[in-house]
């Protein structure tokens, strides 16, 4: 056994590069991501089974990364920030609906469940982090408390 303890505590913290715009948060390339597996893989098998729910996939998959570079450029501007995030936290929500939706209605093949039910993780994860990012956005030293 060893005399000498490192005084510090291992963990998984790593230095993140610096965000210079909003292609640099994670959430937003998180959400660029997903929305591209949605619309080019589960699009394409909903197009086949003849869903309504495909526009209003495209449409909600779109808008979350369109609302977290918004959110970015009102930042520092207008002090709507935390609403905009709001949205993409709502468009968030949206997916796994639909996508539960779509998986439980309209892809009965294993693959196609097999991709929904990573994707409902994805964006669940993408909901928490994003709600993360609006955390740490109220607590930054010049926004107003008083909102």
């Amino acid at each position: 056994m060893s005399i000498f303890r490192t005084p510090y505590r291992k963990s998984r913290f790593r230095v993140k590069k610096p965000i210079r715009s909003f292609r640099d948060l994670e959430v937003y390339q998180r959400a660029s991501a997903c929305a591209t597996e949605i619309l080019t893989k589960i699009v394409p098998m909903l197009e086949e089974a003849k869903s309504p729910l495909r526009d209003r996939m495209i449409e909600t998959a779109l808008r979350i990364p369109e609302a977290i570079a918004e959110a970015h450029s009102h930042r520092f501007e207008a002090k709507d920030e935390l609403d905009i995030l709001e949205s993409a936290l709502e468009c968030c929500n949206k997916a796994v609906v639909y996508l539960e939706q779509a998986r439980d209605i309209y892809l009965k093949d294993t693959e196609g469940t097999a991709l929904c039910e990573d994707l409902i993780k994805r964006y669940i994860l993408l909901r928490r982090k994003t709600f993360n990012l609006s955390k740490a956005w109220r607590q930054f030293q010049g926004y107003d408390k008083g909102r």
